[in-house]
């Protein structure tokens, strides 16, 4: 069997061979049923690990507008009257028992972004010791210390802004883990056929968190005090915890419940993917063009993710100009979009491959074209819509629900790629092209206006994965 190692990077005129099969005499295993299946339910699992996920991240965007005192953001921002009030009067009044803190703009963007500088820091080792010893304790405890940490925040809020920056930094490492360690869990869970759906199931699950914990954190705000919204999380998390530690296993073989016949599916479905690679090939990844297109895929398009749902409520409320309430609902419109649009482009994706005969290379390509191009063109046309209310919602919305093609494209484009099943070279690898997620640093201001920028993509497919792809 040919090295995967020198077909790393195939170019663009091996597009024909990419439907060649690994091994042309195998034949392909019959589906596993879908219900009440191990493969499905750890897909629904880690749909509600990355709920928790995103809900202990977004939360603090949400209740920083209401622990910062508004009159020092007001004279601090000098586009705070841009737009006029129009928020209809509310009957029941805002509570106000929550602490207030006099943080500048400046300040603000320090807190909000100082989780990302914890969160680049664990994504290269959490790829190698997901590698040694399994995703499950990795992913677990990440979700679990992230939760944990969240309890603490108005307690560090009091100690001062040093203390807040230091506990959001924790938080960062906690949920750096997350992703390289479900990715070592999917290598070995995921039938080629599937790989779509499974992946889009399980990381829907932070879009899904978004569109709950915005508008959830608004409400908890405005009847409670902003204290309850890290509790209220926090707890939902370590609950999470409990239920991924009982339920969850490394690989098939460990399942306690897997049946017989799911097992050999996935086992055999995998089998063609083997390699005898034992050594990570550094040098020729490094050389891969495959491997640097999804770099700069994922850091164009992580650029604007990560600006938007860390500074979209504050964009509400000092441009916009909605209140507590309506910001949270709001902010979470575009996200619900994404998440529909995920779910529906993983299904979309494999039935492409397995039904109408597309290439992965093309589906890839495609799908990631469409989740790129589409949010750039509708970020830019927000930046010149004024006070538009409706329309700035409208084409936010648009932008961040197109982005939800992006799920089939570039995102999982390392797993067609890297070999499924070597620890060393396939783990590592996507550690490797996470990291490059998070290499776009947030703005140091909360600044309301996004921009937004993206680049061609050069998404590729490994000839030897193609045909089990396909």
């Amino acid at each position: 069997m040919k090295s995967p190692v020198p077909d790393l990077a195939p170019s663009d005129g091996e597009e024909g061979e990419d439907r060649t099969p690994l091994l042309q005499r195998a034949p392909r295993a019959e589906t596993a049923p879908v219900c009440c299946s191990a493969r499905y339910n750890l897909a629904f699992l880690a749909f509600f690990g990355f709920f928790v996920l995103y809900s202990l991240r977004v939360n603090l965007s949400v209740a920083l507008v209401d622990m910062v005192d508004s009159n020092t953001t007001t004279a601090d921002n000098r586009t705070a009257n841009e737009c006029a009030e129009h928020s209809t009067p509310i009957k029941v009044l805002h509570n106000q028992t929550g602490k207030k803190y006099r943080w500048d703009a400046e300040t603000q963007g320090w807190i909000l972004g100082s989780f990302f500088y914890g969160y680049i820091i664990t994504q290269i080792p959490a790829g190698y010791v997901a590698s040694r010893s399994g995703g499950k304790l990795l992913l677990g405890f990440g979700v679990l210390g992230t939760s944990v940490f969240t309890l603490f925040t108005p307690l560090a809020a009091d100690f001062g802004v040093g203390a807040l920056i230091a506990l959001r930094a924790l938080e960062g490492l906690g949920e750096g883990v997350t992703f390289p360690a479900m990715h070592a869990m999917w290598s070995s869970w995921a039938p080629p056929l599937e790989r779509s759906k499974l992946l889009s199931i399980s990381y829907a699950g932070a879009q899904l968190g978004t569109v709950v914990s915005l508008p959830l954190s608004g409400i908890v705000c405005f009847y409670m005090n902003w204290t309850y919204v890290f509790y209220l999380f926090g707890i939902v998390g370590i609950i999470w915890f409990i239920l991924w530690i009982w339920l969850v296993s490394d690989t098939p073989e460990t399942h306690k419940t897997i049946s017989p016949y799911e097992k050999e599916y996935i086992l055999s479905s995998l089998r063609n993917q083997l390699s005898s690679q034992k050594s990570v090939p550094w040098v020729p990844m490094l050389k891969s063009l495959a491997l640097w297109a999804i770099v700069v895929a994922h850091f164009s398009y992580n650029w604007t993710f990560y600006t938007l749902l860390t500074l979209l409520p504050t964009y509400m409320k000092e441009v916009l100009r909605f209140n507590i309430q309506e910001n949270g609902f709001l902010s979470a419109v575009p996200y619900l979009g994404c998440w529909l649009c995920m779910i529906l482009s993983g299904q979309a994706a494999d039935n492409l491959r397995a039904k109408w005969n597309f290439s992965t290379l093309c589906v890839r390509r495609v799908f990631s074209l469409i989740g790129m191009i589409g949010p750039a063109v509708f970020l830019v046309a927000a930046g010149f819509i004024g006070c538009d209310y409706s329309l700035a919602v409208a084409f936010l919305t648009i932008s961040t629900t197109l982005g939800g093609f992006c799920s089939s494209g570039f995102s999982i484009n390392h797993l067609d790629i890297a070999p499924s099943t070597l620890l060393e070279n396939g783990k590592l690898f996507s550690a490797l092209l996470l990291l490059s997620t998070y290499l776009a640093p947030l703005p140091s201001h909360c600044s309301p206006k996004a921009k937004h920028k993206t680049g061609l993509l050069g998404i590729t497919v490994d000839p030897e994965t193609e045909g089990t792809n396909k």
